[in-house]
């Protein structure tokens, strides 16, 4: 598969899913968690929010390593066989200030029910530079670097 149709396939699937699983770290130890996820036009940056208080932002702060998952699975009506998981890799950098007003109105864009929590001071804003993507079904994989070109 070419790398324009995998940035297609990349898109149709962000278009469709709203929630990742976050993979970050403590101590060795994986922790996953579901996030309210929305991607940038150049499939560059993941963007997330959460709660100061959280495991996963404790983690971030010590590890910045994190992986996603977005899969559509619930969009096969004729079973797993068919449907696509996307892991993407990258570091979480909690965004601040004027970083994060232009990506915040990515994210509340796709996501206008969150629009007052992104905004409290309790949250945090993190944006994901994805260094890579991997696109697997059952049978196979493949993995998209970034940028695009």
């Amino acid at each position: 598969m070419k790398e324009q149709d995998l940035a297609g396939l990349l898109r149709d699937i962000f278009a469709t899913e709203k929630v990742a699983v976050l993979a970050t770290s403590a101590e060795g130890q994986p922790y996953g968690s579901l996030v309210a996820f929305a991607a940038t036009g150049d499939l560059e940056q993941l963007l997330f929010a959460t709660d100061r208080s959280t495991r996963k932002y404790v983690n971030l702060l010590n590890d910045p390593r994190v992986s996603l998952v977005i899969d559509n699975r619930r969009e096969m009506k004729s079973g797993l066989s068919n449907a696509l998981a996307v892991g993407a890799v990258g570091k979480a950098e909690e965004l601040k200030g004027s970083d994060q007003e232009g990506m915040t109105e990515i994210y509340v864009s796709r996501h206008p029910y969150l629009a007052d929590f992104v905004r409290s001071h309790e949250v945090a804003f993190f944006t994901v530079r994805v260094e890579y993507y991997v696109v697997s079904s059952f049978a196979q994989g493949v993995r998209l670097e970034m940028p695009l070109r």
